[in-house]
């Protein structure tokens, strides 16, 4: 068949979809107006059969015309929204459209009450997009031509893209090397087997033992949260941040990595210490992220979510490309409502097999799942393809699902791998945009922390690290300790979403005015102690002189492995149980309490030590390495934030056209090292337009 014959083919196939999806709206109309009060096609004197169908008709006729003119305008107005408010409206236009579409119908008897005009367009558009992937062999295959054709629009639009391949870094948040490679063993992630030359899907032998990809462990800093970690990978430097959350002395402030206004303070000081905006300074893209990278484009990003809403910081590719089509809303909303119910039932099955450990998973925790691990990802995905098409040379996104769910239900749990399967096919249809991009595509998949499974601290104990220091210091304590939250990554994406400026009143901790009265902080096993009434970091032997029993009273407890202290005669010494007391300059000849912790610990807590606003007592859970677990001072059965286990020890997953992570026999460890592989990636692919930022030792020499 010649092009001219294709050409009409493809143009009958689209005309008999148009038909399909226009009669099968009609018919959607007709049932609702049977079925809903205030929805009516006829007129209170009554129509015939005939005068009804033709009335339905010409109203989803003129419904689907008006969305398919005026829907993409409404959306770019709209664009200046926040996510979630913009996500909520399209129901509400979406019912005004129906509205006016009945009103341009000849016969002038339709009418719908507004609330029944919203319900009647959602259904008539779930309807429509299900038709169309009805129509389709396979069922991503109607969304995919969608996104093809907006990629095609976007080559019209646009030059011709660099002829140097973009970079893709997808983050999938809390997911850890082992976790990862068990996954592909099950046949739970597909996309990441045939990447490493592991996959069997419908290819020949050969074909699928051909890898595209390596896999690279890394291990993290002391701090194993998605502030450190990505702090250092997007901007080269984490440099003083010690925890999730700590104090600071200076300022009489709690730092909390997921508090917009902390966010963008952390983010200020890397930008100063290592000179450069970041990793994606040169035409970036950063979406879902806590922190910007130095991009131009930035979608769901915590560390701008304070400012105004303006030129520099508004996000069209993403959005427009997912909310321009009202069924991607509808979708995902439905998708949201499932994902509650999916929620309520997991945690009821749970609680009636009494399965342990378990943590609290009521209150408003089912909506924080539901946004992470499907509002989340349909935008960011949404945004890396328009970015994609757009042709921007690298784009950074995070995928928080697969954290969140862990948290509350484990790392290795049903509920976990079910959310990886879903990322994988997140990855899928990113690689499938990636072949209709207007340049080529790398995609780099990599974690920022891993989990460790265990117990809760206070489940164990029946009291948390607050109550034992208080203890400890010799203070009553009480008999309803606050918890923490958790969920950090997940409900910071809520609050960028929404742009509210301030995280909970829970993290609000203002220091007390009692001398003595310690501020106790919690990042999943890595516990912190500060009294915020003496200006500098105080010594092992001030501590003692005010609370002789404090650090025995930690040391020697069975849930705690070991804590750092300053000390006037060694600088810095680690503690643990029975008087074990081993300096930091001579941990590598014995690393004491540290050995159990493995390779790097002693390093990892050297670094820590160094930092100006380290806590003055930094207290890291016991860990068990028989079977991975901690004890997380947090409300989580799958936590990160300290040393110990699985938390630790992340993925990076590069194509081969890359160099190597690192030469054969050297460690990645660390952020920041990771930061500078990928700079180095930007490097061989582009040139020197992304500055490379020099490790920290050759700056400060």
């Amino acid at each position: 068949m010649g092009v001219r014959g294709r050409r009409w083919r493809r143009v009958a196939s689209q005309v008999g979809r148009s038909v399909a999806v226009w009669a099968v709206s009609t018919v959607t109309m007709l049932v609702l107006a049977g079925i809903l009060p205030d929805f009516q096609l006829q007129s209170a004197d009554g129509d015939s059969a005939t005068r009804i169908a033709v009335t339905a008709a010409l109203g989803a006729g003129a419904f689907g015309l008006l969305s398919a003119i005026f829907w993409p305008l409404l959306v770019r107005l709209l664009l200046l929204v926040p996510a979630l408010v913009l996500g909520l409206l399209v129901f509400f236009l979406n019912g005004s459209l129906l509205i006016i579409a009945l009103r341009l119908v000849p016969s002038g008897d339709s009418e719908a009450a507004p609330e029944t005009a919203v319900i009647v367009a959602a259904v008539m558009s779930a309807v429509a997009s299900a038709t169309g992937a009805a129509l389709a062999v396979r069922d991503d295959d109607a969304y995919r031509r969608r996104l093809y054709r907006l990629a095609d629009r976007r080559r019209g639009a646009l030059p011709p893209g660099p002829a140097s391949p973009g970079t893709v870094f997808l983050q999938l948040d809390g997911v850890g090397h082992d976790v990862l490679l068990d996954a592909v063993g099950k046949d739970l992630m597909p996309t990441i087997a045939r990447w490493l030359g592991d996959g069997d899907i419908d290819a020949t032998a050969e074909a699928a033992a051909r890898p595209t990809h390596r896999l690279t462990p890394w291990r993290t800093d002391w701090s194993s949260q998605t502030g450190a970690s990505q702090l250092g990978i997007l901007h080269g430097s984490n440099h003083d941040v010690p925890a999730f959350r700590w104090y600071e002395k200076a300022g009489r402030e709690v730092m909390v990595c997921n508090r917009p206004t902390s966010a963008a303070e952390l983010q200020r000081r890397a930008v100063d210490r290592t000179g450069d905006g970041g990793l994606l300074s040169a035409d970036g893209a950063s979406r879902g992220n806590l922190f910007s990278g130095g991009a131009d484009e930035q979608a769901l990003v915590l560390s701008i979510a304070t400012r105004r809403r303006g030129r520099e910081n508004r996000s069209r590719a993403g959005y427009f490309a997912y909310f321009s089509d009202p069924a991607n809303a509808v979708r995902t909303a439905l998708s949201f409502i499932a994902e509650v119910g999916r929620e309520i039932g997991q945690s009821t099955r749970a609680r009636v097999r009494k399965v342990r450990p378990r943590v609290s998973r009521g209150g408003l925790y089912p909506f924080v799942r539901a946004f992470a691990t499907v509002v989340e990802r349909d935008v960011v995905v949404a945004a890396v393809m328009g970015d994609m098409f757009a042709g921007r040379t690298a784009v950074y996104a995070d995928l928080v699902a697969y954290d969140e769910v862990a948290h509350h239900s484990g790392p290795a749990s049903r509920d976990a791998e079910k959310v990886l399967e879903r990322l994988d096919r997140a990855l899928a249809l990113i690689e499938k945009a990636a072949e209709h991009a207007p340049r080529p595509y790398r995609v780099v998949v990599l974690s920022d922390h891993g989990q460790s499974p265990g117990e809760t601290f206070r489940s164990r104990y029946g009291l948390g690290l607050g109550d034992l220091v208080r203890a400890g210091c010799g203070l009553p304590v009480p008999r309803r300790a606050q918890r923490t939250h958790s969920g950090a990554e997940a409900r910071a994406a809520v609050r960028a979403a929404l742009r509210r400026p301030v995280e909970e009143g829970g993290e609000q901790h203002r220091p007390s005015r009692r001398r003595s009265e310690p501020i106790v902080l919690a990042s999943g096993n890595l516990g912190l102690v500060s009294f915020p009434d003496v200006p500098h970091r105080m010594t092992r032997e001030e501590i003692d002189a005010r609370h002789p029993a404090l650090l025995t009273t930690l040391a020697n407890h069975p849930g705690i492995g070991f804590l750092l202290v300053r000390s006037e005669e060694h600088g810095g010494v680690v503690l643990g149980a029975y008087g074990a007391e081993i300096p930091l300059d001579r941990l590598d000849g014995d690393p004491g309490p540290l050995e159990a912790f493995g390779p790097g610990a002693a390093d990892a807590v050297r670094r820590t030590h160094s930092f100006p606003n380290t806590a003055d007592i930094m207290v890291n859970s016991m860990y068990d390495p028989a079977d991975g677990e901690v004890l997380a001072f947090e409300e989580q059965i799958g936590s990160h934030g300290g040393l110990g286990g699985a938390q630790g020890r992340p993925f990076l997953l590069s194509p081969l056209a890359f160099t190597a992570p690192v030469d054969d026999g050297e460690d990645l460890v660390g952020a920041e090292h990771v930061h500078r592989v990928l700079r180095r990636w930007l490097h061989e692919t582009n040139g020197p337009q992304v500055p490379l930022t020099p490790p920290q030792d050759q700056r400060a020499a």
